[in-house]
């Protein structure tokens, strides 16, 4: 029989109301789960469990869904990229660093990984999307921390190629990205059989830019053809938009748009620089609505882009023209409750308007919003019949109290400190704050030495052949 846990009691409970399709909160519930599916939630569980916790000062919620990350390379950054930009490309340092850094190394991509789940499950997160080009142990990897994975390999026609420190070059290689597609559908269509039951495959072209039309809509049509997601980079740079401009003579969502590889199940991930966002005053008003009307969906990763200066400049907009917000945290810390709070204060800050965004539409879009972009309706939600992927809160943890609005407490005050216990298909992934499948310390000891390999070869990889030092300096002046 499949063992069933209880939680009994709950102080509070972040529950799914069918009936209005809203997050609501209720009091002194029990929550029942039984392998991957939950049984119960509500008051005076009758029915028998093999293990009970106690729901006395704890929060019970769904757990998080990240739509939008780069596992594999991501953690290796550390002290290099939080303020690493180029002003002459408006404020983006990701070209210069795609060329400086090489992130290829397996030992590098697994130790880079192992670090970024154990943040992100510490952090209350339970589905992942991780984009990534393939490397050796990815998929057994994350099969190992015990986490939900929509794995997306990823493959272009193109790469990025940088002569100066102003424009954005390419050197094309069509038949790559052909091989790069086929290699993304064979990995992606063995996953369903992988013993685990909890990875799944995404169809994930890297950037519009990147990619010839042909492959955009073969990829689209992959995806459609298997009924899993599709995702791709767009609008997330103003050279990028500069470039479809000059190709095609509108922006890269229009593009989109005439491909026909918008609509459900399609994730953009960005989608900052519309037609009318004040980086760019374009000639048309259409980005909003188009992506509206198509019915795709948009990952948010505020962190990324505020170190560079930049911001989406109304959350809330998008929102309410109808467009499924999802949240992602592209880029380390994997800390999905610090972009819940970034998002809704850098939105508030760029829209000038203190009710641009609640604390309940971010919620939403970091659970049922990016479920529904995963073509998901049974995660991120606190319901019987949804997977147990559920999170437990200590309301006693000080940076909580007082717990007048625990999501409150979580979001804008404690943060990961407070998250307690994790699980993920009814498994236990984090037990009292500590990730029961990985070791932290240990992945992060050997990212450290993987990232000392990565500096090492910046000189002959950088066009200007800088040292790291050079790149991105410390942030003091070493002395002595």
């Amino acid at each position: 029989m499949p063992r069933k846990t209880l939680i009994k009691g709950a102080d509070w409970a972040i529950a799914w109301d069918g009936a209005t399709s809203q997050h609501v909160y209720q009091r002194g519930i029990d929550v029942a789960f039984a392998e991957d599916r939950i049984l119960y939630v509500g008051p005076d569980f009758t029915g028998t469990a093999d293990q009970i916790f106690d729901g006395r000062d704890l929060m019970v919620m769904p757990g998080l869904v990240d739509v939008h990350s780069h596992l594999g390379h991501e953690p290796a950054y550390r002290g290099i990229r939080e303020e690493h930009g180029v002003p002459s490309m408006y404020m983006t340092g990701l070209y210069e660093r795609s060329q400086a850094f090489d992130t290829t190394d397996p030992g590098l991509r697994c130790a880079a990984t192992e670090v970024a789940l154990c943040e992100l499950l510490k952090s209350g997160v339970t589905s992942i999307c991780d984009i990534t080009a393939p490397y050796e142990g990815w998929t057994e990897t994350i099969a190992r921390s015990g986490i939900r994975g929509f794995l997306a390999p990823g493959f272009a026609s193109a790469r990025w190629r940088l002569e100066n420190g102003h424009s954005l070059g390419f050197a094309w290689d069509e038949a790559g990205g052909r091989r790069g597609l086929d290699t993304a559908l064979s990995l992606i269509d063995s996953l369903p059989a992988h013993p685990s039951g909890r990875l799944s495959g995404v169809v994930s072209p890297m950037q519009i830019e990147n990619c010839t039309d042909d492959l955009l809509r073969d990829s689209r049509a992959a995806a459609l053809e298997r009924g899993i997601p599709f995702t791709l980079h767009l609008s997330q740079g103003v050279l990028e938009l500069q470039e479809m401009a000059r190709r095609h003579g509108v922006t890269s969502i229009r593009h989109a748009a005439d491909l026909g590889i918008l609509g459900p199940g399609t994730i953009l991930g960005h989608a900052i620089f519309l037609d009318t966002h004040s980086w760019i005053r374009g000639w048309t008003r259409d980005d909003l609505r188009l992506l509206a009307e198509s019915g795709c969906a948009v990952a948010h990763c505020p962190t990324p882009f505020a170190r560079y200066g930049q911001i989406l400049e109304s959350f809330g907009a998008y929102m309410r023209a109808g467009i499924t917000m999802a949240l992602g945290t592209d880029t380390s810390p994997h800390n999905m409750l610090e972009e819940i709070r970034k998002a809704g204060t850098f939105s508030r800050i760029a829209a000038r308007d203190i009710t641009d965004v609640s604390t309940g539409m971010l919620f939403h879009a970091a659970t049922v919003g990016g479920a529904k972009s995963l073509l998901r309706d049974d995660l991120g939600r606190l319901a019987v019949g949804a997977r147990a992927d559920i999170v437990l809160v200590d309301l006693k943890q000080p940076d909580m109290m007082p717990a007048r609005d625990p999501l409150r407490s979580l979001v804008f005050h404690a943060a990961d400190r407070a998250v307690r216990d994790v699980f993920v298909a009814g498994r236990q992934v984090v037990s009292n704050g500590h990730v029961t499948n990985l070791d932290h310390r240990a992945a992060a000891e050997r990212l450290t030495e993987a990232q000392a390999r990565m500096m090492a070869l910046c000189p002959s990889r950088d066009y200007r052949g800088r040292t790291v030092d050079a790149l991105t300096p410390l942030s003091l002046p070493l002395r002595g």
